[in-house]
């Protein structure tokens, strides 16, 4: 039943739609007197479109530029004070694993991960909302408290920062989505390593949006491609004119330069047809050296055309003077007559002179230049049975063990489809009904992992949803004896009461991340009994305020009156191995480090990366601990503040690492 307006008509809304059915690019969003994003009319633009003379208005650039655009960067630079807090009993294999699982708002996780992790990232996959109208989007409001979240709707997360649903009721709007994508992926870029890569699932709604979001921030050059993969051959049932079969993948490198792509293994079948012939170093099959096809023309690739030369086996080309004499770049021009000369030279010293012409006589160029050449003459240069110059096409590393195929930017398989997810989902929850909305394959993912790193990287997910990523992780390391590791952020979203999850006793997204990850690597485990040192583990982080009180940030606020409440500048409810991983994030220490807890004289230490870094957060420490601490001779060390039994303990503390440790940094709380 629908609501009485109540109201009268709003003029402007109708006359805005109005013009938008007349004149679409005229119709642009922007923010009312209120701040609510609401469609707007470029002015500018619309006495264009009515006026047969150049309108004098705003300078031409080109840009992309919404409203909220200021708001997403600064929201990305400002600082916050937060923590991520460990929760052991969530975890599995705490102590041995080097994987990651974060609850909470990944904006400020990627914050507070930027220093430790700069450039450590090989992927980072992420599967944001796409804008339906069905998803929600991060309202990034910090001043939002946690007495307002208490009381609040499903609405807020666990950290009070609000979500809305960017539905179609206020026109699924371009601006919100973009301003949440852009501070984040603006912060995700930072921790890629120099040859890293992301890539972003999208659909059809925000991915041109999306794309040149991304040229902004990783750079135009550094786009990978655009793959469009084919992930539901029925086509969406609910799509009015064409039912849509595929989504897409935007990949971008960090520095196109220094990244690398691996290839797809072969399957038996195309490795026999294709790969057929056989030489010392491994099977190869043999392509035309000379380009046929497209751009196939010298002129296209002038310095693709230059003579190569054969005489007992061995391959060679002109020199580097006759290279450059046969195109002459100034007048850009071909010189054949010398290219004549060259050949009488060389065929009356014994050499066979080739040259990349077609059937009928017309110069055309080579596949690769000249550099290129010389490195494949030697071993992968030969001719067909016509006689004609070819390539060896490789699908083996010298060791014979590896056989690839390029990847295409059109990717399907019938595991790619989307109900795939949704089965390995079932069957791990011993085929409960439905837990989570459409989660991705793991077969995708996991051939999206093979192309884009090495058995040792780290990938990242920052929009984990069921955690397929980390699934597909382990399940790589089993079939490859790889050793990745994976972190996953998810935002704690609650489970609808009467969605199928929240009856099957999962009270929010991360629960069920949780769950699958442990009964994953279980049964990869099961299934991989070879596999002995893989790594099923994850710590659980957990994103909260941080453990130091207001007064540690602000000192100038405190108060005579407050000076007896303020004993400790630590919250009460914090515990030590709190404290730890603030300072291990504060210090630039992975959170995966290996953590050893030791006792010296009664009091404990943290002992991280085998003398890292050593902390101790006990009260009352006496000369012998502080000793004891020093010959450990750890690169840092970190105490509580106000922590020394007595003031000759603190008058010691300096001469005392001076004595025994000078080289380390000492720091307190």
């Amino acid at each position: 039943m629908d609501k009485l307006k109540m109201q009268s008509e709003n003029l402007v809304k109708d006359n805005v739609e109005k013009i938008a059915k007349l004149f679409p690019n005229c119709v642009t969003e922007g923010k009312d007197v209120n701040g609510q994003t609401v469609r707007l009319v470029d002015f500018d633009l619309l006495k264009q479109e009515l006026s047969y003379k150049i309108v004098e208005g705003n300078d031409e650039r080109y840009m992309l530029n919404w409203p909220g655009k200021k708001q997403a960067i600064l929201t990305a630079n400002v600082p916050i004070n937060a923590t991520l807090r460990p929760c052991r009993e969530e975890s599995v294999d705490f102590d041995n694993t080097n994987n990651l699982y974060i609850e909470g708002d990944n904006l400020d996780v990627l914050k507070l991960l930027r220093e430790t992790y700069l450039g450590k990232v090989k992927m980072i996959y992420i599967d944001p909302p796409y804008n339906t109208g069905h998803d929600f989007v991060y309202e990034d409001d910090f001043a939002t408290s946690t007495e307002d979240y208490l009381k609040a709707s499903k609405n807020y997360d666990e950290q009070g920062n609000q979500m809305f649903q960017n539905n179609d009721t206020n026109g699924r709007f371009h601006s919100d989505w973009l301003s949440m994508m852009y501070s984040r992926l603006k912060l995700s870029r930072d921790l890629l390593a120099d040859d890293g890569s992301i890539f972003i699932s999208i659909d059809s709604n925000e991915v041109d949006n999306l794309k040149k979001l991304c040229n902004e921030i990783f750079g135009e050059n550094n786009n990978l491609g655009l793959i469009t993969v084919i992930n539901n051959l029925k086509g969406r049932s609910d799509d009015k004119y064409f039912a849509t079969c595929n989504e897409f993948l935007i990949a971008y490198a960090k520095n196109i330069l220094k990244f690398s792509l691996n290839g797809f293994k072969l399957s038996d079948e195309e490795y026999e047809n294709d790969y057929d012939k056989q030489d010392e170093i491994g099977y190869y099959k043999t392509i035309g050296f000379r380009k046929t096809g497209n751009a196939w023309e010298r002129i296209n690739r002038p310095y693709m055309y230059y003579p190569v030369l054969y005489k007992d086996g061995v391959f060679e080309s002109v020199t580097d003077e006759e290279f450059k004499r046969i195109y002459n770049e100034k007048e850009q021009n071909f010189d054949d007559m010398y290219v004549e000369e060259l050949n009488k030279k060389y065929t009356d010293l014994g050499w066979k002179f080739i040259l990349p012409k077609n059937e009928n006589g017309e110069y055309g160029r080579w596949r690769w230049g000249r550099d290129t050449f010389y490195l494949e003459k030697d071993t992968n240069l030969d001719f067909n049975n016509s006689g004609t110059l070819c390539t060896k096409m490789r699908a083996t590393l010298e060791d014979g063990s590896i056989r690839m195929k390029t990847a295409k930017s059109c990717w399907y398989k019938p595991e790619y489809d989307t109900g795939s997810g949704a089965k390995v989902l079932k069957t791990l929850f011993n085929n409960s009904s439905d837990l989570f909305s459409n989660p991705k394959s793991i077969i995708y993912i996991k051939d999206l992992i093979k192309i884009s790193t090495s058995p040792n990287d780290l990938i990242f997910d920052f929009f984990s949803g069921s955690a397929t990523t980390a699934h597909a992780v382990m399940q790589l390391n089993a079939e490859d004896g790889g050793n990745r590791k994976f972190i996953m952020v998810q935002l704690p979203e609650k489970c609808d009461e009467k969605s199928e999850a929240f009856k099957a006793g999962y009270k929010n997204i991360c629960e069920i991340g949780k769950e699958r990850i442990r009964r994953a690597g279980k049964k990869i485990k099961e299934e991989n009994p070879q596999a002995s040192n893989l790594d099923i583990g994850f710590r659980v982080l957990k994103l909260d305020s941080s453990n130091m009180k207001d007064v540690y940030y602000n000192p100038a606020d405190l108060k005579q009156s407050n000076l007896f409440d303020l004993v400790s500048n630590i919250k009460e409810d914090r515990t030590a191995e709190d404290l730890l991983f603030q300072v291990m994030l504060d210090m630039g220490v992975l959170l995966s480090s290996e953590i050893k807890v030791e006792t010296v004289a009664g009091k404990k230490i943290f002992n991280v990366n085998d003398g890292n870094l050593v902390c101790c957060f006990d009260e009352n420490l006496t000369d012998e601990v502080v000793t004891q601490i020093a010959k450990m001779q750890p690169l840092y060390a970190v105490f509580r503040d106000s922590s020394m039994k007595n003031d000759s303990v603190a008058v010691n503390f300096d001469q005392i690492f001076e004595t025994y440790s000078p080289t380390t940094t000492r720091k307190v709380l």
